[in-house]
């Protein structure tokens, strides 16, 4: 088991002519995920990789029981992308399209819970789970398959505590990347409790960014309500008082948002908190030797 993906995930590439749509589609096959079409408006019948191209999501749902998609389209076509996956039936979109306007998300958002239907991002790296499927654009090679989940929101340091929690000898149930905007379609509280539920998870690395209260409102649910070991991070920890960062969804107002009251909230609700990034493989190799529960 795993979390959102598995064996059995069957991926739609929308975008999948575009230059980043045929590379990742070919780094998400070499990680052994089922890609099983591609969806360009005006490019059926050609083939990308092998994947056949269809003119709509719901001719490739059709011709390939695709029960996932990932989005490469430009911002102002994605919430039309996201719109026309919905519709056809996808209950799971990785976005990992950038710069969509908040207007724009904010529909998709509220369309897609309406639906029933699962968005993670955008500006995002996707979610993996080794041995199994990715979704999304996380490199290949950091990752090995273990037993302790990672969920960030910020794709690069995902990529070098992945690699780090490697290197220790351990290795990965599922990560999920969050993404950086102001809306995202998956929250730290809406992944945490897939994670208690995931047999094949036994702790988790909860990467967060100065700005909004996603940190505050997780460690006031694992304070609550989880009860696996977590090991936390925040990055941002250096930058000025008020200072906007370079995510759309790191921004401080009015002394909430900080990477104070992010760790004291973290370190209040148990979590093991890392001052650097490179503390985080050694945290949680002695978590993993220690009791299995918090």
């Amino acid at each position: 088991m795993s979390v959102l993906i598995d064996h059995d995930t069957r991926v739609l590439v929308q975008g999948i002519t575009g230059h980043q749509g045929t590379v990742h589609t070919k780094q998400m096959q070499l990680f052994g995920t089922k890609v099983v079409g591609g969806v360009t408006p005006g490019k059926s019948g050609l083939t990308v990789e092998g994947v056949p191209v269809f003119d709509s999501v719901a001719e490739g749902v059709a011709r390939t029981d695709a029960n996932a998609s990932v989005i490469f389209v430009p911002a102002p076509f994605a919430k039309d992308a996201l719109f026309e996956a919905v519709d056809a039936g996808i209950r799971l979109t990785v976005i990992v399209t950038e710069h969509i306007p908040f207007h724009d998300m904010l529909q998709m958002y509220h369309y897609s819970r309406l639906h029933g239907a699962r968005i993670i991002g955008p500006n995002c790296p996707g979610i993996a789970a080794p041995g199994k499927a990715k979704v999304g654009i996380i490199p290949n090679v950091v990752f090995r398959p273990g037993r302790v989940g990672v969920i960030s929101r910020s794709g690069t340091l995902t990529y070098e505590i992945v690699s780090g929690i490697r290197d220790q000898g351990l290795g990965q149930s599922t990560c999920i990347g969050l993404g950086g905007d102001p809306v995202v379609g998956t929250s730290f509280v809406d992944a945490l409790p897939w994670f208690e539920k995931d047999p094949e998870t036994d702790l988790i690395v909860l990467v967060g960014e100065i700005g909004g209260t996603a940190e505050e409102d997780a460690a006031d649910h694992i304070a609550h309500h989880f009860t696996k070991p977590v090991v936390a991070y925040i990055a941002g920890r250096s930058a000025p008082p008020g200072k906007r960062m370079g995510h759309a969804g790191a921004i401080i107002s009015r002394g909430r948002g900080t990477a104070e009251s992010k760790l004291a909230a973290l370190k209040s609700a148990g979590c093991e908190v890392a001052t650097f990034p490179y503390e985080i493989p050694e945290l949680v190799a002695k978590l993993a030797a220690g009791p299995a529960r918090r």
